[in-house]
């Protein structure tokens, strides 16, 4: 079945891209604008179901009259808008960014940074190895997630989606300032003895693979995981009568993972621990 929206239809409004005037409907930020137009802007921090957070400072762009770059996962389009994505100083910006981030985390599991790190001939190991955040070990505590924090780059999207966003659990925080900031539980103490529900959708939103399945986690260390050899489907979690869809990811005939759509309207990427972790029963053959 195919969800309509139904309210007061947005009108248009007109600004420049890039020396190119576009339209796009009120409200529309300007990195939804670029996307739109084919434009390729770096992001980390944002996500398609959570408020922009303007962490990661990846996706600045220039804007006629503002006197500093501006982030465009936030910064809505306005009529007249004089909008450039590729300058120098732009560019410039992103490249110290990224240099920044890969000097001080891990980014081996980001999608795409590779490619950006190439693009915009960064060169994060001019920092030296001292400019690594952390240097611990992933947190193992449980046999459904792992924490590896040294691929954090706190961005804050599991804060967000265990908080006021989604779960209102509000088991997950930044504890710490300055230098010694980091995502944790109460008193930074083991998941186990937190107020996690185990609902694994700040799994769902991490960027960097910090948080990934258990699963997923030992395949990697094992030299098994393989992207290119899963199949997704997607089809309708059978534990309840809500609905939520559910995306199987399969490697070699066994379920490794399990995602949601965000574009479906009754879950937006969000799953309870029946329907993120409770697929075992599926492929029991015993």
């Amino acid at each position: 079945m195919t969800v309509t929206p139904l309210g007061i239809p947005r009108r248009l409004l007109e600004f420049t891209l890039d020396g190119e005037p576009v339209r796009v409907p009120e409200g529309t930020t300007i990195l939804d604008a670029c996307r739109a137009a084919g434009k390729d802007v770096p992001t980390l921090c944002e996500g398609d179901t959570l408020r922009p957070k303007n962490a990661c400072r990846v996706c600045v762009v220039e804007v006629e009259g503002s006197r500093t770059l501006v982030p465009a996962c936030s910064r809505r389009a306005e009529p007249g808008m004089e909008v450039r994505t590729g300058t120098e100083r732009a560019r410039h910006s992103r490249k110290v960014v990224l240099e920044l981030l890969a000097s001080s985390v891990d980014l081996s599991t980001t999608p795409r940074v590779a490619g950006w790190l190439e693009e915009y001939e960064a060169e994060p190991d001019r920092f030296g190895p001292d400019a690594a955040r952390l240097g611990e070990e992933p947190r193992i505590d449980n046999d459904l997630y792992v924490r590896d924090y040294d691929k954090c780059i706190l961005c804050y999207k599991c804060v967000d989606a265990c908080g006021e966003q989604w779960q209102n659990t509000f088991a997950i925080s930044v504890a710490g300032r300055g230098f010694d900031a980091r995502i944790a539980v109460e008193h930074d103490a083991a998941l186990t003895d937190s107020a996690c529900v185990y609902c694994g959708n700040c799994i769902e939103v991490c960027p960097t693979g910090a948080l990934s399945f258990k699963s997923e986690f030992d395949m990697r260390a094992a030299g098994t995981w393989d992207e290119s050899k899963q199949t997704r489907t997607t089809t309708v979690c059978a534990y309840c009568g809500v609905g939520c869809n559910v995306t199987l990811h399969v490697q070699d005939n066994e379920i490794v993972k399990v995602t949601s759509p965000h574009d479906n309207p009754v879950t937006r990427g969000n799953l309870c621990i029946k329907g993120r972790f409770g697929y075992q029963h599926v492929q029991n053959r015993d």
